[in-house]
């Protein structure tokens, strides 16, 4: 189950601007002028798609599902829904706060990830120690025809927890945070506030296995990825990790400090979750970025 709010979903810059300066009445009439005009596709609608798209290809286990969480009222909130009926997008359940922040419902969803364009929202959320991220601003691109979902996922702060970070925070010496992880390199991390959806997409991964022994021509739809500025000796906790949890990317990258953007405009995730903003300032403009702002390296930030 993933939560996506309207905001992250499609583009609403020109809602946005008539509610910032014009008010509530004017952004509803707007909305009631404009019910049968879709909205342009948002950031993370290509990850939506074909996210849904999964259970096309699985009908009978059905393992995915999209609820929206918004801060629309059901009135306001009815282009919403028109525009994601145009597209096509199996979504029927919502949540509309009419206003309020729609955070709390995630985990009544069973949600493993909150996307919104909202930062306070997303906070508020984190702060709740439930799994949401920002949507950062970037071009979007869809192809149609293209099925395939590729994930990519920072290790620390995302899938793990911070630990291995607080060590290196707390002088910003990587010699002492090398010496660290090689000495617990037999000790999983805690999971982070992402590890329960990296498992389910793990769970995914396994039934499209079992398809190919099924169907030897099958092309897997799933298609995951770690990229971390770890290197090695400190790379062996990130595999005893993911070990013990009995997972397994399609692909790790461990860049030693390398531009990620190297690795990504190559790779070309449909979404990219890190918890440090530096990392998600790309100069690959169509890679939908997600900040996750969790853990010590996002303290200051948080307040």
């Amino acid at each position: 189950m993933i939560g996506v709010a309207s905001s992250a979903l499609f583009d609403l810059a020109e809602s946005d601007e008539i509610y910032r300066t014009e008010g509530v009445e004017q952004y509803r009439l707007h909305q009631e002028k404009n019910l049968d005009v879709p909205f342009p596709k948002g950031v993370a609608f290509p990850f939506i798609r074909r996210f849904l798209h999964i259970n096309r290809v699985f009908p009978k286990q059905s393992p995915v599902e999209v609820v929206l969480l918004s801060r629309n009222s059901p009135e306001t909130g009815l282009r919403v829904f028109r525009s994601i009926k145009h597209y096509g997008l199996d979504i029927t359940r919502a949540a509309f706060m009419a206003g309020r922040s729609p955070y709390e419902y995630v985990p009544a969803f069973n949600a493993s990830l909150f996307l919104t364009a909202n930062e306070a929202d997303v906070q508020q959320s984190i702060d709740a120690n439930y799994p949401a991220g920002l949507v950062l601003p970037s071009t979007v691109y869809d192809d149609a025809l293209d099925t395939e979902l590729r994930v990519a996922f920072d290790f620390d702060g995302v899938i793990a927890d911070d630990e291995a970070e607080s060590v290196y925070k707390r002088n910003n010496d990587l010699d002492e945070f090398q010496a660290h992880e090689s000495a617990h390199r037999e000790t999983p991390h805690q999971p982070g506030l992402l590890a329960d959806l990296f498992m389910k997409l793990a769970f995914l991964q396994k039934l499209e296995e079992k398809r190919v022994k099924e169907e030897p021509g099958y092309q897997k739809l799933v298609r995951t990825a770690i990229v971390t500025a770890r290197n090695a000796p400190a790379h062996e906790r990130v595999v005893t990790t993911l070990k013990s949890w009995g997972v397994s990317p399609d692909e790790s990258f461990f860049l030693g400090g390398m531009d990620k953007a190297r690795i990504l405009s190559i790779l070309k995730p449909h979404m990219y979750f890190d918890d440090q903003l530096s990392h998600l300032k790309s100069s690959v403009a169509n890679i939908p970025m997600v900040h996750i702002p969790f853990g010590i390296a996002n303290r200051k930030v948080s307040q």
